[in-house]
């Protein structure tokens, strides 16, 4: 006979369930909440993302017009890997000057 641990799938068909497959429970969602110096305060979420910092650019073009970019990294280090290369962006794109700030996120349950 048939061992009970087995699933039987007719031809052409995936099993039902796969065998030893355990199933991995899902992250709890949550709110990222960002407060920069300047009073600004970013939202981000639902997510179950572990992000811990968020950064801001703020660019003033030779024009005058303003320009913002903005993201959320996983480690201050990697946060501070875009602020190194935000010089070499300036230079690229022209900009007379610009503010880069990096504030930790702190989180809120969704």
């Amino acid at each position: 006979m048939f061992s009970p641990l087995v699933t039987i799938a007719g031809p052409g068909h995936a099993p039902s369930r796969k065998i030893g497959y355990r199933r991995r429970m899902a992250k709890k969602k949550r709110y990222l909440t960002a407060t920069l110096p300047d009073g600004y305060v970013k939202t981000i979420g639902p997510t179950a993302a572990d992000f811990t910092h968020y950064w801001r650019i703020v660019a003033e073009l030779a024009n005058g017009r303003t320009e913002v970019f903005w993201g959320h990294t996983k480690s201050l280090r990697e946060a501070t890997a875009k602020k190194a290369a935000t010089a070499d962006a300036a230079r690229q794109r022209g900009w007379s000057r610009y503010a880069f700030e990096i504030v930790e996120l702190t989180e809120t349950p969704a």
